[in-house]
């Protein structure tokens, strides 16, 4: 690749460097260059910009990305698509991942410009986390180091799915000890058991000796548990205590006492025929991760649990008052990026004649606001706004019962910016971003809307996101919170292009299959064009 300052002369197919705002048109950085770009370039004077050229055997960054992510993926594992030269790879399901340390450096050190980051191996992950990144540096690379890094790279990877396992638990007793606690133990083992998509048996609580012990855990096997743990009311200290012996009781063996991991040294670990089990060490009453989760995760992944297992567990096994990754539960459950939609519905239709367009119904008898509410219900965007204005009663009458949020835009007329300004004011407080969708644009899908919402990332700087179409942009857009002050002091009726064109180098493009995106119905000479469906009933 050839990078450097390059003559307008020699600039066609060149790749751009640096954002160029231009009198007519604003040209990106990565934006290949065209005979019209070089034009627009010309024309405000410029005779030469800093660009990259391709030589033969390289590799575009977007296609170097996607085939090193092709070679990377495994069973269980899903990518993104290739952007600004990056592929994330993420969990298609809850499982075990592991990572060859070896592989992943031997495709570091293929070349500078290919770079794979990946979660620690043995991470517990989540259906949809992201597990690695493939980030290509230039804007190409040699085809000859694309092809050693994919060599090397076969194999990083794997994700060990967890598999729904019966957990039953026992809480021995002694007196005073008081209910609370086997509350507690119960609460936070039933929270690990289900956050790796468990089933948790009703606990069984008995005396502390182990025949009692011993009882119990025969009444778990017949309940159906497939793996058994022991949480004693007195702290394992011995292979021989109390605990342990009510395994042995029960026909079973221990096989290792101790881990090297901090909290969670004091685990015991046996079995009873083949069904794990497990004595806890007293750190497993708190929901901090903890040897347990270890333990519990490897065994739900499939994957055997020896002493020799337990003893590899030292590296990265320091957990005492240390930051870490969350437990699996507090994974599923953690709040993803909340994005917004504002549903504009407040214009007069003073183009549509005497019908109100978004009160128009297809053959099915649904309005078109409400086809365009019922697309926005089917995606993860929470909440959905509607703005409401020009015969508001009627607008909200043919929204129904549908959970969208109804404001008001009390001077509508003014244009669309007081719509906007109505949306993003009623915004909650913990809204990351907002998809701003007309209401009179019945032909976007789910599967549109979902393409928007993925290209969205604000680590990367895709803040504003874009549909186009055959190069003309569309609509709806989404845009990230730091716009929203912006948008607040919008006046007139030019909506936000204007910002679009302000913050080019924030703007993220998503090429669309067809012109849905471009087709909002306001004359009746659209409404002829939809599809026979969505025709209104004569």
């Amino acid at each position: 690749m050839i990078f450097g300052p390059t003559p307008l002369a020699q600039a066609v197919g060149a790749i751009l460097a640096h954002t160029h705002r231009l009198p007519a048109t604003v040209l990106k950085k990565g934006a290949v260059l065209d005979a019209p770009a070089i034009d627009a370039l010309a024309a405000a004077g410029l005779d030469a910009v800093i660009a990259a050229r391709l030589e033969p055997g390289d590799v575009p960054e977007d296609a170097a990305a996607a085939r090193l992510a092709e070679a990377l993926l495994a069973p269980g594992l899903d990518r993104t698509r290739a952007g600004t030269g990056r592929v994330n790879l993420t969990a298609a399901r809850s499982g075990l991942l592991r990572v060859d340390a070896a592989r992943v450096d031997a495709l570091n050190q293929a070349d500078e410009s290919l770079t794979l980051g990946t979660l620690p191996d043995w991470s517990s992950v989540t259906a949809g986390e992201m597990v690695a990144t493939i980030k290509v540096i230039p804007f190409a690379v040699p085809g000859a180091a694309l092809a050693q890094a994919v060599t090397a790279g076969q194999g990083a990877l794997a994700l060990h799915p967890f598999t729904a396992r019966r957990v039953g638990l026992v809480m021995t007793t002694l007196p005073g000890l008081k209910p609370s606690i086997l509350a507690g133990t119960a609460d936070v083992t039933r929270s690990r058991v289900e956050g790796l998509g468990g089933t948790f048996l009703p606990p069984v609580e008995c005396p502390h000796d182990s025949a009692s012990i011993a009882a119990a855990l025969h009444a778990l096997v017949g309940a159906g548990a497939e793996i058994l743990l022991v949480a004693g009311a007195s702290a394992v200290v011995d292979r021989r205590d109390v605990g342990p012996a009510g395994i042995v009781a029960a026909g079973g063996a221990i096989h290792h006492f101790g881990m090297p991991v901090d909290p969670g040294n004091l685990i015991c670990l046996g079995a009873v025929g083949a069904i794990p089990a497990l004595v806890l060490p007293g750190c497993a009453r708190s929901p901090k991760l903890n040897g347990i989760d270890w333990v519990l995760a490897r065994l739900f992944a499939g994957l055997p649990v020896t002493g020799t297992t337990l003893a590899a567990m030292g590296v990265g096994g320091l957990l005492k008052d240390t930051p870490t990754r969350p437990l699996p539960r507090a994974q599923a459950t953690r709040p993803r990026p909340q994005v917004a939609a504002i549903l504009l519905a407040a214009g007069r239709s003073s183009r549509m004649g005497p019908r109100h367009k978004l009160l128009v119904p297809g053959q099915d008898g649904i309005p078109m606001v409400a086809r365009v509410a019922d697309t926005l219900l089917a995606t993860p965007l929470r909440p959905i706004i509607a703005v409401l204005g020009h015969r508001a009663p009627e607008v909200d009458a043919a929204l129904g019962h549908r959970p969208v949020t109804r404001v008001h835009s009390s001077d509508y007329q003014s244009g669309l910016a007081a719509s906007l300004r109505a949306g993003v004011a009623a915004l909650p407080p913990g809204t990351q971003a907002v998809l701003v969708v007309l209401g009179d644009m019945p032909l976007v899908s789910p599967a549109i809307v979902a393409r928007l919402i993925d290209a969205y990332d604000p680590d990367e700087g895709r803040l504003i996101v874009a549909p186009t179409f055959q190069g003309h942009l569309g609509n709806p857009v989404l845009w990230d919170r730091r716009f929203f002050a912006e948008i607040l002091a919008l006046t007139g009726d030019r909506g936000a292009r204007a910002l679009l064109d302000r913050h080019a180098e924030h703007v993220t493009t998503v090429a669309m299959e067809d012109d849905a995106v471009l087709r909002d119905i306001d004359t009746p000479e659209q409404l002829a064009t939809l599809p026979a469906h969505l025709q209104p009933v004569c």
